[in-house]
């Protein structure tokens, strides 16, 4: 690259369909990248760590069991169409590039769902603004994480990962500080944060744009055949992509089994109003930045240094069940603190790495947005099924309102291991 092309040029050239990225990221670049991943995560994430669970204490006070059905039928409806969009983000050309329409779409359409929940007089309709919202967040999101399988060179996969997987630890834990500064009003605790989300991922790419996509070679048309295959792959022919998938399946079981209630669960083990429950997740959420940063930092950089990416994971998912037989079996804040900084650690490490293992065996870098789909798949059943379960497992053995959390944090860290042991032992191309 010389060095009077411009950052448009620059982004243009990197992101060619079809083959393996060499142009480095800019600093700068990698820094806006970060911005924009930190309010796709605030917006998202404060309402599913915190907002949708004092919308339920308000409208139904102790059914806590609802915010796993609320959570889990969003998801169920962005998982349908979430191929169709990473089709379409493959195929579109305009002068803004192919993923920049879908981040300002999915901007647009998750504030939208904010506002509905915020304003919700039934939790039908905090429901119907939580696919509204859990759709349009989790487009934007998808959209930046295309953007690095488009442009991330192998030597930057881990190192990007980890900064950009920092800002997704790090922007739930401020964001439920600021949803509580403003928790006198309920339509700000939604409101505020998805604001700030929406800015800084508006203005992404209006610094640093994606470039044209108008001279790509035109894409494929799209048949009803194309749209069913895209919600798979060919597991006999791409082996390392198959096993990650489950691995990360699996893994994501555990996590979301042990994330989902977490509001709740502090309420119970501290005796606390839910409403005063932000304060403690804030402090909790703070001291587990910490833990978060050098989980990202250490196994993003490490691996990146060592070239091991499975050893990282295997770390990861020990780690996860050192955490979750701690918050499993406390009483006591310390305990909760130990707890969930041991598992903070372990998602960092895991989200990381296991980030640079996507991007290195994406099968056909030309569909890389629809392949981004398929493995957002792992991701994204657990996070709408497990709830659902969760919500079931927290009421065998329960005694009252004292809901069996113990239970539910165990079998997580079951999940989280296996997981960490199919991509360990099966995931063969990537040390």
């Amino acid at each position: 690259m010389t060095n009077n092309l411009t950052e448009r040029d620059e982004a243009t050239a990197r992101s060619g369909p079809g083959s393996e990225p060499q142009q480095p990221m800019s600093r700068s670049y990698i820094l806006w990248l970060m911005l924009a991943s930190f309010g796709a995560s605030m917006a998202m994430m404060v309402p599913l760590s915190y907002g949708i669970a004092v919308r339920i204490t308000e409208l139904a006070p102790g059914h806590e069991e609802v915010l796993g059905y609320i959570t889990g039928s969003a998801q169920l409806v962005y998982l349908v169409i979430s191929p169709l969009i990473g089709i379409w983000s493959d195929r579109t050309r305009s002068r803004f590039g192919r993923r920049t329409p879908f981040l300002y779409l999915g901007t647009a359409i998750g504030l939208a769902g904010l506002v509905v929940i915020g304003l919700a007089p039934s939790l039908l309709i905090v429901g119907a603004g939580w696919v509204l919202g859990m759709t349009g967040w989790s487009i934007a999101g998808a959209a930046l994480q295309t953007l690095q399988a488009d442009k991330l060179p192998e030597a930057q996969r881990g190192k990007v990962s980890a900064l950009t997987g920092l800002m997704t630890q790090i922007a739930p834990v401020l964001g439920i500080g600021v949803a509580y500064a403003v928790s006198s009003s309920t339509l700000l605790i939604f409101v505020v944060p998805g604001v700030i989300g929406a800015l800084l991922l508006a203005l992404f790419p209006l610094i640093k744009p994606e470039g044209s996509s108008k001279g790509l070679p035109d894409a494929d048309h799209v048949t009803v055949k194309s749209v069913v295959t895209s919600y798979g792959f060919n597991v006999r022919k791409y082996p390392d992509f198959a096993w990650n998938w489950l691995g990360r399946f699996v893994f994501f079981v555990g996590l979301y089994f042990n994330t989902t209630f977490g509001t709740f669960f502090y309420a119970q083990r501290l005796d606390l109003p839910v409403r005063e429950v932000a304060g403690i997740v804030a402090t909790v959420g703070m001291i587990g930045v910490l833990a978060a940063a050098t989980g990202a930092l250490v196994g993003g950089f490490l691996s990146d240094k060592l070239q091991r990416r499975r050893l990282f994971v295997i770390i990861a998912a020990l780690l996860f069940v050192a955490g979750a037989v701690a918050e499993a079996t406390a009483w006591s804040l310390p305990q909760i603190i130990i707890g969930a900084v041991l598992m903070q650690l372990a998602i960092a490490v895991f989200a990381t790495v296991d980030q640079a293992i996507v991007y290195a065996i994406i099968p056909e870098r030309d569909q890389a947005g629809r392949y981004m789909a398929v493995i957002q798949f792992a991701q994204k059943i657990p996070s709408a099924v497990a709830p659902l379960i969760a919500g079931v497992v927290i009421t065998i053995g329960a005694v009252g309102d004292v809901k069996n959390y113990t239970l539910l944090y165990l079998t997580g860290a079951v999940f989280a291991l296996i997981g960490g042991l199919i991509i360990l032992l099966k995931v063969k191309s990537v040390r």
